[in-house]
C-alpha cells in the first residue's frame, strides 16, 4: 500500500473543499442566513449524495481497469485533460467570491438536506469530477480496485466533510473575512489553478 499516494490524495482533496465552488457558497451562505445546523444540514446531504458517484466510478472504472490497460490511460488522459480544462475555466473567470445571494428562503433541516443530496446526486459534473480524479491515485496492487476506489471515496467524503462543517460552523466570521478582505479572491483563484493543474499533472504520471 502506498500512503504517499493517499496523503496526497487527502491534501489535494482538502485544498479543494477549501477553493469557492457553488456547493461551499451555498453552505456558507445558508449558515450565515439561517444558522450553523442548517449549513451542516446541506452538508450532511452533498456527503451523502458523494456515496453515490463513488459507487458509480468505483464499479465502472473497476470494469474497464480490467478490460484493458489502453482503456484505463484513455480515461486517465480524460482526467487530466479535463482538470487542465477546469484549470482554464477558473483562470478566465473574475477573482472574486460573490456573497450576495439576499436572503434566502427558510427551510427545515430535512428540507436542506434533501437539497444538498439531490444537489449533488444530479449534477452530472460530480461523477467526471470523480471519474477525472480517482483513477489516478489508486494505491495497492493487492487490493480490489472497487475497495480501493471506495477507501478514496470515503477520504473524500470525510476530509470535505470537514472543511464543509468548519465553514458552516465558522460562517460568520468567514462571510465577514471576505467582505473585508477583496483580494483573498485572488489568492484562491490561484490556489484552485495550481490545484487543478497539480492533480492533472500527478494523473499523467502516475502507474497503475
Amino acid at each position: 500500500m502506498n500512503y504517499e499516494i493517499l496523503y496526497t490524495f487527502i491534501l489535494a482533496t482538502s485544498a479543494l473543499a477549501i477553493s469557492p465552488g457553488p456547493d461551499n457558497i451555498f453552505v456558507l451562505m445558508q449558515s450565515v442566513v439561517n444558522g450553523k445546523k442548517y449549513g451542516l444540514a446541506v452538508v450532511a446531504g452533498l456527503m451523502s449524495g458523494c456515496l453515490i458517484h463513488t459507487t458509480l466510478v468505483a464499479f465502472g472504472v473497476s470494469v474497464i481497469i480490467k478490460q484493458s490497460e489502453i482503456l484505463f490511460f484513455c480515461i486517465k488522459l480524460f482526467g487530466a485533460l479535463y482538470l487542465f480544462f477546469l484549470a482554464y475555466k477558473v483562470f478566465r473567470s473574475k477573482a472574486s467570491v460573490n456573497l450576495s445571494e439576499g436572503s434566502m428562503p427558510k427551510k427545515s433541516i430535512g428540507q436542506l438536506f434533501k437539497q444538498g443530496f439531490i444537489m449533488n446526486v444530479l449534477n452530472p459534473k460530480v461523477s467526471i469530477f470523480f471519474l477525472a480524479f480517482f483513477p489516478g491515485f489508486l494505491f495497492s496492487k493487492t487490493m480490489s480496485n472497487v475497495t480501493q476506489f471506495y477507501v478514496l471515496g470515503f477520504l473524500f467524503i470525510i476530509v470535505s466533510f470537514t472543511v464543509f462543517g468548519l465553514i458552516a460552523v465558522l460562517a460568520g466570521s468567514i462571510s465577514e473575512y471576505l467582505k473585508k478582505n477583496s483580494k483573498i479572491g485572488v489568492v484562491l483563484k490561484w490556489l484552485q489553478i495550481v490545484v487543478f493543474i497539480g492533480i492533472g499533472v500527478f494523473i499523467l504520471i502516475s502507474e497503475k
